[in-house]
């Protein structure tokens, strides 16, 4: 009895142990700048978290939540006392800090006493957890934002921005994290504008220094990553400069719109035209019945980061509930390393370490639940499921939303919440934003530059050319007065423009010899000496991986140019468009053709009989006559039309096919070369000429792999003519309008073959710069008024010889046997075809009318076949009509041979 007694007093005390292992209260504390916008927030959303777990007394076991917040008063030492005050209280999470430099310090602290630590406004992108384990952000890290102002840049096509923050680890990084992201979209940040930390700005001085900068540079659109009390200064100020105006483009990341929402103290109307996000939160029951709670509160309206401080505490709630119902205890002991350590002032030894913070830990990482934000989980990177954010316009004193951008589909004017259970589609086609009414009150969206307001001309590089100058060349030796073809076309570009362009020309040589173009298309590059270069500039593959080229305002290639002779001046030039076998083919068929009709006709027709000598004229006559269709003789026999027929055809197109032939020779001038064009210059040993400093040399040394010791150097037309005239070079390589033009002067060379490059000249710009997009639209409307071929015309339509010898590409093949074998071998098979169904027709009736043999000796049988032979050549030559008779009298004779023998027979 006493045993069981024993026993149920036993049970009793575990009991009683089991239960007081949950404790009354649960610690979290909290650090926020109560004063400030998202500290007011928070506390409020802090109070109804808090108790809103509490109304449930068996959700933690009978275990009250208890928020203690620290003011830290925008002060980073209080924020570290304040966290340290905590310690000592076994508190088993912290909400906070509120900024990310306090994130970097205080997070040491939280992995040293491994006491989780939440943050949903230190949202720094390099906080990473690999550093800070301990370090939890509960909304999504400014690296989406980033990407989602990245993506928007791109959406409306600009390339450069500029960066205005403030000098802290969350303003700063989040730039940082924008750079990265352009970067990849080949866009950047052009300037980065770097104000004082928003704690310790007073004066707007830093701020308008800033924007006086921006104001003088190319970029126009101006992103402003800061704090709520900076960034309303920034815009003040920004009104007062002109920056509010038409062109100008403004976008606020989530600070603007949390102001907007949270009912501060604005003039929207003198921000009308600003872009601005803010975290998106999908509609819900919950939310609006949360948002219609907050109203009760007149002190500060509901901003995104109330929602989120309210799911924060519910965060920690749900783990402390999963932790505690896993039969978890919340235990806390001193940390041997403090405990080591002795001041007189610090009592180190009294911050507790929480002993199952990991655990804890693990169990936020692992939280899933739908809270006010929309569904709450963490990925194992730790960032936040499904980040998204709203897009706003700011305009005529309210707020327009214009889309929404999410990292599952990107930008869009349908809610993310509707794309998520469909397949990501991020292509270009497929983003979209509503209309913006953007500063100055216009819909059109701005070009997002202009050219730089700082007193600066634009630098133009103009290649000083010692031959060539109708296209680039010095004014009557002046140092910076340019004129040509090139110049005339980029003058005429740029007044199509919408600004102005002040520019000056800086001349690029020496003026004695062509200047290398690759060398001044580096000095673009490095943006030191040159801001463009115009000029005869052909664009090619090496060049556009280091510079911007605009649209090509004229066309290029490189081709051979050779000397030639006129062939046509010889008094047997009609007979070139043949090759000679195909004038033997021909005249050879006219023969055989004659004589197949005259086969055919000879046995019917009376035109083709008569004695040999007349025969074989009309032979001849009749063949040849069918060359002008103006035979006489008439054809009778089927056959023989047949044959005529298709022969008259093949006739027909000789004819005119030399006539055609004929025809060019004879009206544009053929001119003869050894060099065909590049495939021949190529395999020949002769020396290739080509002009100094153009790109001609390094393609034929790489592309074509022609020995360099067989290219000869030439620097202008005079040297061309003199090299080619005296055999110096075999032919010259170069670009078409170098020739086109060298060509109008010297006529004793053309061009040989056809171009066998194929590219333009362009104006160069550094990488990713406006100006180069602007200038080839104002090309294309150059050559869509006319005015780009007036310029040409005007410049280099001339020329001082009478025959266009640049114009041909080479000799004019002659025609030879290979274009018309088909014909000749129809007409042929034709032919044959009809003389063996001849030869079959004339044998059988040789056969059914030969003569019966009277004499009654048998002669021998080489007179026997002698005798046939001629029997037969006779029947051949015999007309046709002459043979039916002898057989009918033959017929005739045998039969009344017959009946007088019968008669004379006694009966």
């Amino acid at each position: 009895m006493n045993y069981v007694l024993l026993s149920f007093i036993v049970l009793g005390l575990l009991s009683e142990g089991a239960s007081t292992s949950r404790p009354p209260v649960i610690n979290v504390g909290a650090i926020f700048g109560l004063k400030t916008m998202y500290g007011q927030t928070a506390s409020i959303a802090f109070k109804a978290a808090e108790e809103d777990v509490n109304s449930d007394p068996t959700f933690l076991g009978g275990s009250k939540l208890r928020i203690m917040i620290s003011d830290a008063q925008r002060s980073g030492f209080l924020s570290i006392m304040g966290a340290l005050q905590f310690m000592e209280t076994d508190v088993v999470a912290i909400i906070g800090p509120q900024t990310s430099i306090m994130a970097h310090v205080l997070s040491h602290l939280a992995n040293e006493l491994t006491v989780p630590m939440l943050s949903f406004t230190a949202l720094d992108p390099t906080l990473s957890p690999l550093q800070f384990p301990f370090f939890v952000q509960t909304a999504p890290s400014d690296l989406f934002l980033m990407r989602a102002i990245a993506e928007m840049i791109t959406y409306y096509g600009w390339s450069d921005v500029v960066a205005l923050y403030n000098d802290d680890d969350n303003s700063r990084n989040g730039v940082t994290a924008l750079g990265d992201e352009l970067e990849e979209r080949r866009c950047k940040i052009s300037y980065k504008a770097v104000l004082p930390l928003d704690v310790v700005i007073t004066s707007p001085a830093e701020i308008i220094e800033e924007l006086t900068k921006i104001r003088g540079m190319e970029s126009r659109i101006i992103v402003v990553n800061t704090f709520p009390n900076t960034g309303k200064m920034i815009f003040e100020e920004a009104k007062r400069l002109g920056m509010m105006e038409k062109g100008y483009v403004w976008i606020a990341t989530t600070w603007l719109s949390s102001l907007i929402d949270s009912d501060y103290p604005l003039d929207l109307k003198s921000l009308s035209g600003v872009l601005t996000l803010r975290l998106h939160t999908p509609d819900s029951r919950r939310k609006r019945d949360f948002a219609a709670r907050w109203k009760k509160n007149k002190t500060i309206g509901l901003n995104v980061y109330g929602l989120y401080a309210y799911d924060t505490v519910w965060i920690i709630a749900q783990a402390v509930k999963s932790f505690l119902d896993a039969g978890g205890n919340l235990t806390f002991s001193h940390d041997a390393k403090l405990s080591s350590l002795k001041g007189e002032a610090l009592n180190l030894s009294a911050l507790s370490r929480f002993d199952e913070g990991p655990q804890l830990l693990d169990y936020i990482m692992h939280t899933k639940m739908s809270g006010l934000t929309g569904p709450v989980e963490f990925l194992k990177d730790r960032s936040m499921v499904q980040p998204s954010y709203d897009i706003m316009n700011v305009v005529d004193g309210g707020v327009h939303q214009i889309g929404y951008w999410s990292n599952h589909s990107g930008l869009s004017t349908a809610p993310p919440d509707s794309f998520y259970n469909k397949p990501s589609n991020r292509s270009s086609s497929n983003q979209h934003l509503k209309s913006v009414t953007w500063p100055g009150g216009t819909s059109v969206t701005p070009r997002g530059w202009v050219f730089p307001n700082n007193g600066k001309l634009l630098r133009i590089g103009v290649p000083d050319r010692a031959s060539f100058k109708d296209f680039v060349s010095r004014v009557n030796g002046s140092s910076n007065k340019v004129q040509g073809y090139c110049i005339d076309v980029f003058e005429a570009a740029v007044k199509l423009l919408s600004y102005p362009v002040p520019h000056e020309f800086t001349f690029f040589g020496d003026g004695l010899q062509n200047p290398n173009y690759n060398d001044l298309i580096d000095k673009v590059t490095n943006g030191v000496d040159f801001d463009a270069a115009v000029g005869d500039i052909a664009i090619v593959t090496k060049r556009t991986r280091i510079v911007d080229y605009t649209q090509p305002y004229i066309e290029s290639g490189l081709v051979v140019v050779a000397p030639v002779t006129a062939p046509n001046e010889n008094p047997w030039a009609f007979l070139r468009p043949f090759t000679p076998p195909m004038w033997a083919v021909t005249a050879s068929f006219f023969m055989v053709v004659g004589a197949v009709i005259w086969i055919l006709e000879h046995r019917t027709n009376d035109e083709f009989r008569g004695p040999p000598r007349r025969q074989i004229i009309t032979i001849l006559w009749f063949s040849f006559s069918t060359m002008f269709f103006s035979h006489r003789e008439n054809t009778t026999s089927t056959l023989g039309r047949m044959v005529l027929l298709i022969w008259l055809f093949v006739v027909l197109i000789i004819t005119s096919s030399y006539t055609a032939s004929l025809t060019s020779m004879l009206t544009v001038q053929q001119l003869n070369s050894p060099i065909k064009g590049v495939d021949t210059l190529i395999s020949s040993s002769g020396r290739i000429g080509f002009q100094v400093g153009s790109f001609a040399e390094n393609y034929m040394t790489d592309e074509l792999n022609i020995a360099r010791s067989r290219l000869v150097p030439l620097g202008s037309p005079q040297e061309y003519a003199t090299a080619l005239q005296n055999g110096t070079v075999a032919a010259i390589v170069d670009e078409r309008p170098y020739v086109d033009l060298f060509l109008s002067d010297y006529c004793k060379f053309a061009i040989r073959g056809q171009e066998f490059t194929r590219c333009g000249w362009g104006f160069a710009f550094p990488r990713d710069s406006p100006l180069a997009v602007d200038m080839s639209t104002a090309i294309l409307g150059l050559s869509e008024t006319g005015e780009l071929q007036r310029i040409h015309d005007r410049w280099l339509s001339k020329s001082n010889c009478s025959s266009p010898h640049g114009s041909q590409s080479g000799d004019s093949e002659q025609l030879n046997v290979h274009s018309f074998w088909g014909m000749f071998l129809v007409c042929g098979i034709a032919c044959l075809v009809a003389l063996f169904i001849h030869f079959v027709k004339v044998v059988r009736n040789f056969i059914k009318h030969k003569p019966e043999e009277e004499e009654k000796d048998i002669p021998s049988p080489e007179s026997s076949r002698l005798k046939k032979l001629q029997t037969f050549l006779a029947y051949v030559d015999e007309k046709e009509e002459e043979s039916k008779r002898k057989f009918k009298r033959k017929r005739s004779s045998i039969s009344m041979n017959a009946n007088s023998s019968i008669s004379s027979t006694p009966i």
